[in-house]
């Protein structure tokens, strides 16, 4: 088992920054791809981004492409994600995701879940 717990959301201006933070106990955190999903109300779980287990490779949805950025530390079993010029449109519940392989990381099909941590954009 793999448990992981988000903190770093909030209320913020549109233009402004967050940086979240995903903590991982119980396995081998650099054994895992990592990823960041997004569910606002009524809407389904969406793909953010993703990162392979030594962080060297990256992947961002479309709409986050140039401001956010995600990075991990495997010495602190901790993945991150960096929020720049936040849009509302960006308000939902964040969650990151744990998964041994990195093929289909765009899916939500990941081994396992954080309980998410709520980010909210005003304009």
């Amino acid at each position: 088992q793999v448990q992981l717990v988000e903190s770093g959301g909030g209320l913020v201006q549109a233009g402004g920054s967050l940086r979240l933070s995903c903590v991982a106990s119980g396995r081998t955190f650099s054994n895992y791809a990592m990823g960041w999903f997004r569910q606002a109300p009524g809407k389904e779980r969406e793909f953010v981004a993703a990162t392979t287990r030594s962080g060297i490779s990256t992947a961002y949805a479309d709409s986050v492409k140039g401001r956010f950025t995600i990075s991990r530390d495997n010495a602190k079993n901790t993945v991150y994600l960096q929020m720049n010029s936040l849009k509302p449109e960006d308000t939902a519940a964040y969650y990151c995701a744990a998964r041994v392989t990195w093929s289909g990381y765009r899916s939500p099909n990941y081994d396992y879940w954080g309980q998410g941590t709520q980010v909210t954009v005003s304009s």
